[in-house]
């Protein structure tokens, strides 16, 4: 490839990076488009596999405290159920017609964000994160094994609890850690993996570890409503994008 094409991909990830580092997620919603064009979609998701590891078991231990939140009682079964979704996704990685399941997921996820503008103090209580939890965990791991994205489902049930912007990160970055350490395996043994995308992975941890603490600076100047909306934001434009197909 010419260098300007890696110059493209670097930015992507350093895109991606900022929007991590100040909201917890982002990096492959940003990131992969780019590379997917470059690379195509499994060549993209295997190289994500070890940027994700490593930014979200960063976040994970700079949060670690959430841990203890009675608000993440939901956590467990969520990522059990999760993890089990991963397989069945990643099975699906290579045959899956994507564009009718992208369309459902990008109306969801439009139809929330209308949900919170027009009822801003809407939380899903606890009682019903553990209910419906296993179901989202499951459905957002399908995704993330399909398409190395688990966002439309997984955060956005995250962010329907209301946790305040600590406890949401830690949430959507335990959630991608545990999604991306079943993720990384269960490639391999299906034949989905190489060493070298492992190797361009690595490669790719430069941009994003330098563009993170600048996104974490800018998220930590915000209040909890601008933050908030921030959040609603890149959900409607992911949905947005889910459903125009661009």
């Amino acid at each position: 490839m010419e260098i300007s094409s890696y110059l493209v991909m670097g930015l992507a990830l350093a895109a991606g990076a900022v929007v991590k580092g100040a909201t917890g997620m982002g990096l492959p919603l940003v990131a992969l488009p780019v590379l997917t064009t470059f690379f195509g979609l499994q060549h993209a998701v295997g190289l994500m596999v070890i940027p994700l590891i490593v930014t979200n078991a960063w976040q994970v231990w700079r949060f670690r405290e959430e841990a203890r939140s009675e608000r993440m009682a939901f956590l467990p079964l969520f990522l059990v159920a999760g993890v089990a979704g991963i397989m069945l996704g990643v099975w699906l990685l290579a045959t899956l017609p994507e564009r009718l399941l992208v369309l459902t997921l990008g109306i969801i996820l439009i139809a929330y964000v209308v949900l919170r503008l027009f009822n801003p103090h809407f939380a899903l209580p606890l009682r019903a994160a553990k209910r419906f939890g296993p179901l989202a965990g499951a459905g957002g791991g399908i995704l993330q094994g399909a398409t190395g994205i688990s966002a439309p489902i997984g955060v956005t049930f995250i962010h329907s609890m209301s946790l305040d912007r600590n406890a949401h990160v830690f949430a959507v970055s335990a959630m991608f850690l545990v999604y991306a350490l079943t993720q990384l395996p269960s490639m391999w043994i299906a034949g989905l993996m190489r060493g070298d995308w492992l190797l361009q992975g690595v490669l790719a941890l430069v941009p994003i570890l330098v563009f993170m603490p600048l996104g974490q600076a800018i998220a930590g100047k915000l209040s909890r409503r601008a933050f908030d909306r921030l959040i609603l934001t890149f959900l409607g434009l992911v949905g947005l994008k889910m459903v125009v197909g661009i």
